[in-house]
């Protein structure tokens, strides 16, 4: 059921991010094994200020049910960043944030 939110530098190819986080999300072995509840969507920055020198970064935000453990949590960052090592940028940042979703007030609805 994670909800992956992808922020990025324009430059950075949005597909083969999306599908690198997706994957790292997969190898987690927390969410459904054929990965059919893996959310991932991206939003692509073209201005931005990162301190005084502009450099590129990904920034990904994973929305999760609440009640996994801190364990649970870290396997899934650190999957994740370890494919976004695997693509083999150079000089940026890269970030990986787990966040809960409070089930008593989240709702879904598929129509």
């Amino acid at each position: 059921m994670p909800h992956c939110i992808v922020e990025h530098s324009s430059f950075i190819n949005a597909s083969e991010l999306n599908n690198k986080v997706f994957l790292g999300a997969l190898e987690s072995n927390l969410f459904e094994p054929d990965g059919k509840d893996i959310k991932v969507r991206s939003i692509a920055y073209e201005h931005y200020q990162t301190g005084s020198e502009r450099e590129d970064f990904i920034h990904i935000t994973v929305r999760i049910l609440s009640g996994r453990t801190e364990e649970d949590k870290l396997k899934l960052s650190k999957a994740i960043m370890c494919q976004l090592e695997s693509l083999q940028l150079v000089g940026m940042s890269l970030t990986v944030e787990i966040v809960d979703i409070e089930r008593s007030s989240y709702s879904k609805r598929v129509v």
